[in-house]
């Protein structure tokens, strides 16, 4: 299988309205600037790079901006768009609906909405919800309604709630940390192991968790009811995305790692640009470790046992 075949989990989009709402207020993905972004330039970029299908998702700083009726109404507001968009282009487009936590029945109700009315993909929930990362127990009835309905859910980074460094924004270098604290506390925290029928994405290769998997696993001595076996199981129930991550230093440990299957092709395109995604692209295309079927498996056929409708695209 060509590498035309692509299907991208890890592209972002902007639309219109949301733009405007984080220039108006002055918000950014953890300090790196807004890109452009439009449904035709998106297109054109997945034609360039041989990705046949995009399942979008809003990036951080999400929708929720602290009050609870206006994150209602921009996650609405933003899911029906990208619905439209998804429903212009079923071929081309997919929907990872952006869900407004910390507010808990919000949540719950958009997720419902995104899931049973627009159809979207899956959801994509923020590494932690001003602080509130998504193993907290609060958290539960969202877990349990995107279980009933074997959700895919893709977890995407955000600023964690700590002093960004000076010239170093949050995607530098604080978002595969935050990542990996939000995977490893729903691990600890049970949520991988009470709702086994949602499918979890991580960004980034998951952050530095394939690498430090094991030593996570002594978390058992701080939780009750779970054991390191039962912890090491969880975490490898993750899958992972590729976007900016397919070097020769972060594969091996992915590889070694992820399940069979648990791998999934990522361009985080627009925020990281088209001239350095391509650079993650040739890394990929060019490691020398695959075995056979495995790198086609990456760029498609993995992504398509998560996404079945889009097995024809």
């Amino acid at each position: 299988m060509a590498a035309t075949a692509r299907i991208d989990v890890h592209q972002h989009l902007i639309p219109p309205a949301y733009r405007r709402v984080l220039d108006e207020r002055g918000l950014t993905a953890g300090g790196w600037p807004t890109p452009d972004w439009d449904p035709q330039a998106a297109l054109d970029m997945m034609d360039r790079r041989s990705i046949a299908t995009g399942v979008l998702s809003i990036s951080a700083p999400g929708s929720h901006f602290g009050d609870d009726r206006e994150a209602r109404s921009l996650a609405r507001e933003v899911n029906e768009y990208h619905a439209e968009l998804v429903k212009d282009r079923p071929d081309r487009f997919g929907q990872f609906a952006t869900i407004p936590l910390p507010d808990i029945e919000g949540a719950v109700a958009e997720a419902t909405y995104a899931l049973d009315e627009l159809h979207a993909d899956g959801v994509v929930l923020l590494s932690n919800a001003h602080g509130r990362y998504l193993g907290d127990k609060d958290f539960e009835p969202l877990w349990a309604e995107l279980d009933a309905r074997s959700a895919v859910v893709f977890i995407h980074p955000t600023e964690p709630p700590i002093p960004m460094l000076s010239g170093l924004p949050s995607p530098v270098l604080d978002y595969p940390f935050d990542t990996t604290r939000t995977a490893v506390h729903m691990t600890a925290g049970g949520v991988m192991s009470q709702f086994p029928h949602v499918k979890v994405i991580l960004s980034h290769a998951g952050g530095f968790l394939p690498y430090a998997a094991t030593r996570f696993t002594v978390a058992a001595q701080f939780n009750p009811g779970t054991t390191q076996e039962g912890i090491l199981a969880d975490l490898k129930r993750f899958y992972f995305d590729t976007a900016v991550s397919s070097t020769p230093y972060a594969l091996p440990a992915l590889l070694a790692f992820a399940e069979p299957g648990h791998i999934l092709y990522g361009s985080d395109f627009p925020f990281a640009s088209e001239q350095f995604g391509t650079q993650f692209d040739q890394g990929l295309d060019t490691y020398d470790r695959w075995t056979p079927g495995q790198l086609e498996a990456v760029n498609r056929g993995n992504a398509e046992v998560l996404f079945p409708r889009l097995a024809s695209a």
